[in-house]
């Protein structure tokens, strides 16, 4: 079970991954940062943003059954989406961001598939996600035409990007559906009837 926050837990964690994983010396002083709109402004000078510009239902399992929990508990259904992110390297020169982007790109198709493990040691809280719950990172390929209205935001700082998609984000919910015992007899609380 992945609770709301994991959104924020994946994104963090691909680029703890990332970080963990730099060249070095050549990018040492490499930054991994979450972007959103207003940072494209100023942008970092030398590393690799990831930037959130979509979330889509699942594209695997839609209408899941309510969950169960071990004891027998039932909670609403839980709900899959899928996280679509542009990859973003930044450097002085473009050597030099081609070569960064390339070795994120080879690291990320070397680890497709991200696992609880990973996902906890990143999140605003620990076990955000079970033991057994992990997620795949793709390549994903996008339209020019959608590219292009995605990096309006990036103006004047338009970089090159690469599309990601993180599929199988399960969001589960903490309302229990609570269940009656079934009817046994009905009472009508009808009086007696008086004749007169």
């Amino acid at each position: 079970m992945a609770a709301p926050y994991a959104v924020a837990a994946v994104g963090k964690a691909i680029l703890a991954l990332l970080a963990a994983s730099r060249p070095t010396p050549e990018f040492a002083s490499a930054e991994f940062e979450l972007y959103q709109g207003r940072n494209f402004a100023a942008p970092m000078e030398e590393g690799i943003s990831l930037y959130l510009h979509r979330i889509t239902p699942g594209s695997n399992t839609r209408n899941l059954p309510p969950r169960q929990t071990i004891d027998g508990r039932r909670f609403r259904p839980s709900v899959q989406v899928d996280l679509h992110y542009l990859l973003m390297p930044w450097a002085r020169d473009a050597f030099k961001q081609h070569r960064l982007l390339g070795w994120a790109m080879r690291v990320l198709e070397d680890t497709r598939v991200l696992h609880a493990s990973l996902l906890n040691q990143h999140g605003p809280e620990p076990d955000l996600f079970a033991e057994n719950e992990c997620v795949d990172v793709i390549m994903e390929t996008l339209p020019i035409q959608d590219i292009g209205s995605i990096l309006e935001v990036t103006k004047p700082n338009i970089q090159v990007a690469v599309p990601y998609v993180v599929r199988m984000v399960t969001l589960d919910s903490d309302i229990e559906l609570v269940e009656s015992d079934l009817v046994q007899t009905r009472e009508f609380g009808m009086g007696k009837a008086v004749s007169r």
